[in-house]
């Protein structure tokens, strides 16, 4: 589902970002993959964007056309999440679910917090570490409301639908009982992570409680509705590319041909340039 390229920006740095494919051709991972693996079983495909134990701040560019997956830049350098001990990197894979959008113009009804303008996040606690750029098939168990610097920012707790536990696992509740210790590592690495960029704690509605499976399923649908208003031109679409080669009903799409002379014209990979070191440890004072 997903093709590597690389491209050297200005910056001197080299960014690696994926362009997200079908049998086809090129596609954008927000618009054109489908929100549902299965309706009818109420599963998700899940965008990879961010592998388990990585540090690399890789997320599906909002700005660009076809919203290719490239690592994010802060002051003129590469962004990589802080190992906040003992945790390393990125304790799950880390992803969003596409035709999804928290709108920045509309308070949540649950935290009373403006949506963050980024398609909903997802954490998948399976087993095996995912790969960037890979679609998976969730299973959705529930839902984080993390509040980031004033707006909401959901966070969805799933498995993929291969893991062996999936069965298992049928809501929130059961995370506890088969992955004991999670969800309070997922709490505190939630509210931490930040704290080594000089940043304070993050803080959480609901008091950091995780909710239910049929509450996070309200949660997707709502801001499922919010990415039909964007990608109908019904939205203030706030700088965000929406072109997409299979919404008919959309004024963004844009016809197969065109979508790949724009993935042809990317600039061609250059030489790779040193980064700062990612692997130093943070001791983080929880209180």
């Amino acid at each position: 589902m997903s093709q590597a390229y690389c491209t050297l920006l200005a910056l001197d740095l080299l960014v690696v970002h994926s362009i997200s494919e079908d049998e086809n051709g090129p596609i954008s991972p927000l618009h054109d993959i489908p929100l549902f693996a299965d309706e009818g079983q109420k599963t998700f495909n899940m965008v990879v964007e961010i592998p388990r134990w990585t540090n690399a701040k890789m997320e599906i560019n909002l700005k660009e056309v076809l919203n290719p997956i490239k690592q994010d830049i802060k002051k003129g350098k590469l962004r990589f999440v802080a190992n906040c001990f003992p945790h390393h990197g990125y304790i799950w894979n880390y992803g969003a679910i596409p035709q999804t959008w928290e709108n920045p113009e509309i308070l949540d009804e649950s935290t009373g917090c403006k949506g963050d303008n980024d398609p909903i996040d997802v954490m998948e606690i399976g087993y095996r570490v995912a790969k960037r750029g890979e679609v998976l098939q969730v299973k959705v168990l529930g839902a984080i409301a993390l509040i980031d610097e004033g707006e909401t920012d959901w966070k969805i707790i799933a498995i993929d639908v291969k893991d062996p536990l999936a069965e298992q696992l049928k809501d929130i509740s059961d995370v506890e009982k088969h992955l004991p210790g999670l969800l309070k590592a997922t709490l505190e690495w939630l509210k931490i992570y930040k704290i080594p960029e000089g940043k304070p704690e993050n803080q959480f509605a609901f008091n950091g409680e995780a909710k239910n499976r049929e509450f996070a399923l309200h949660i997707i649908e709502e801001v499922h509705k919010y990415w039909k208003l964007l990608i109908k031109k019904e939205a203030e679409a706030g700088g965000i590319s929406c072109a997409n080669v299979s919404n008919v009903d959309s004024p963004f799409k844009i016809d197969q041909k065109e979508a790949e002379e724009i993935v042809n014209k990317s600039p061609q990979p250059g030489p790779a340039q040193s980064v700062e070191p990612v692997g130093m440890y943070h001791p983080v004072q929880v209180v």
